[in-house]
């Protein structure tokens, strides 16, 4: 896109961000656009402490989340430039602190490349025993007065996998807790500190870091929840794994990062990885359906109007962060708010978008001159679900409360949840002219693209999806074997019974 072009589009940020924090009562947002190692827009919007009235600016201190991820994979990979270890090499024989293991002996070993694509069979938990802490931030999160244990003792030495590696994709903070482990146990050096050595000042981000401490602390910010009675702070939680989500940094400290993402790993601070092995980590390691993004080493993959995309997303009590590049255009976005809220992964999407050019009936649904074709949605509708494993689908019970059904509303195809925010239902709309079974909605302003497979026999057996929930692969159920139809006959059953003992109350007072 044209210099001018791009400046046009910068001018048209502040409008496009107070919009957003209008509609969904944000405390405070921070936004970035890097270009050619250049950070082009960095502006705060509202405030990292209300109660002091301290507002949001480009050095405000957020919690990113899960993009700490990235950076977890970056040492890493370092660690395997110096022939350290190999991608399919078994975990196990490089782990020291605790065992990534199978219940089955006979189980096929985890491999560095299962843990960095979420493929290892590792479950939302690390057992059964975390649902009693679930409120808790996923059971992640410890008080600030509680001492965190180290992952020998957190993990009590071994954890254990819920499916063979391979078997399903199912995102894992704990699999990114093995992989710092393995930072940690391959350099001989504290996880936190080699991070600092290896990674952020060779970078110039002397201002982050994954504990709060003196670099990060004076600047942090608060975070929030919208509640009936409006903002209010919440607790303060730490992260019991901190590889997997801990790092404390700014757009401006971030800005020097996604420089680096666009420039080969370097920038003009230094390098933090080689080329070749970033561009390898951009690449697909694991692709459910060749119609759907894939992901790559620790990075999600997509492309705006055929632009390629990697990036991540994070969440935290109080924090929600977005960061988008565009490797080939040399185009980075941040946005980070102090609230939980999604809203900054549409604005670092829109923004992207208008960056790159892209117009948005090329991508937004529905698409002009787009037939519909409900002479087969008597194929589509039904109920899907996962392969079995609770731990593994957990994300899916969150989402989707286990199940999704496809159906019909207002003359759509549309799929729904049993319960919870989408048991109204998602419209879907056609999105390629040439494939009937490709498909996209749009949930809390973010594209979700569906996919329908057919087995040998033609007939329609899966559902597939990537996006902002994850990779999801759910198989067509008969609607006698589904939860709905279960719930029902329950229920049914109940209503009889509650009856029945009314009835015989009755009888007797008679």
């Amino acid at each position: 896109m044209a210099e001018t072009a791009i400046e046009n589009v910068l001018g048209q940020v502040d409008d496009l961000v107070i919009a957003t924090m209008n509609e969904h009562a944000l405390a405070g947002l921070a936004v970035g656009v890097v270009h050619r190692g250049e950070l082009v827009y960095a502006k705060g919007f509202g405030l990292a402490d209300a109660k002091e009235e301290r507002p949001v600016t480009p050095d405000t201190v957020f919690r990113i989340g899960s993009i700490s991820k990235t950076f977890t994979a970056i040492a890493l990979m370092q660690l395997w430039e110096q022939g350290k270890f190999q991608l399919d090499d078994p975990v196990k024989d490089y782990l020291t602190a605790f065992k990534v293991l199978h219940r089955d002996p006979n189980a096929p070993p985890v491999t560095f490349r299962h843990l960095l694509t979420h493929t290892a069979g590792i479950g939302e938990f690390r057992d059964i025993t975390d649902l009693a802490r679930f409120r808790r931030a996923f059971a992640l999160g410890a008080k600030e007065d509680e001492p965190i244990p180290a992952p020998r003792e957190y993990y009590r030495g071994r954890l254990t996998t819920e499916l063979y590696p391979g078997q399903k994709w199912a995102y894992a903070n704990h699999g990114f807790a093995a992989l710092g482990q393995l930072v940690e146990d391959i350099s001989g050096e504290p996880f936190e500190e080699h991070m600092i050595g290896h990674v952020f000042e060779p970078l110039g981000m002397y201002r982050t870091d994954f504990l709060r401490s003196e670099r990060v602390r004076d600047e942090l910010a608060v975070g929030y929840q919208l509640k009936k009675n409006g903002l209010t702070p919440v607790d303060y939680l730490e992260i019991t794994i901190r590889p997997a989500g801990s790092i404390f940094s700014s757009v401006t400290e971030m800005a020097k990062y996604v420089a680096a993402l666009l420039n080969g790993g370097r920038n003009e601070h230094g390098s933090a990885i080689q080329p070749e092995t970033l561009h390898m980590m951009m690449e697909p390691h694991y692709v459910l359906d060749e119609r759907l993004p894939g992901m790559g080493l620790a990075f999600w993959l997509d492309s705006i109007g055929g632009h390629r995309i990697a990036h991540h997303g994070g969440g935290w009590a109080g924090f929600v962060s977005a960061m988008l590049v565009a490797p080939d255009d040399d185009l980075g976005v941040l946005a980070f708010t102090n609230t939980s809220n999604l809203a900054p992964y549409p604005i670092a999407l829109s923004l992207m978008q208008r960056l790159l050019g892209v117009p948005d009936e090329t991508i937004a649904v529905p698409r002009p001159g787009m037939l519909e074709t409900p002479h087969l949605w008597p194929e589509l509708c039904g109920f899907y679900g996962p392969k079995p494993g609770f731990m593994t689908n957990a994300r899916i019970w969150m989402s989707f409360a286990g199940e999704a059904e496809v159906f019909i509303k207002d003359n759509r195809l549309a799929i729904r949840a049993l319960v919870g925010p989408l048991r109204k239902g998602l419209t879907l709309y056609r999105t390629d002219a040439d494939d009937p079974l490709a498909f996209q909605a749009e949930y809390e302003k973010l594209p979700i693209p569906f996919v329908f497979r057919r087995n040998e026999d033609g007939q329609v057996e899966r559902l597939c999806s990537a996006g902002a929930m994850g990779f999801l692969d759910l198989y067509k159920r008969p609607k006698g074997e589904s939860l709905s139809f279960r719930a029902r006959v329950a229920l049914s059953g109940l209503a009889a019974l509650v009856a029945g003992v009314l009835g015989l109350r009755l009888l007797r007072k008679r």
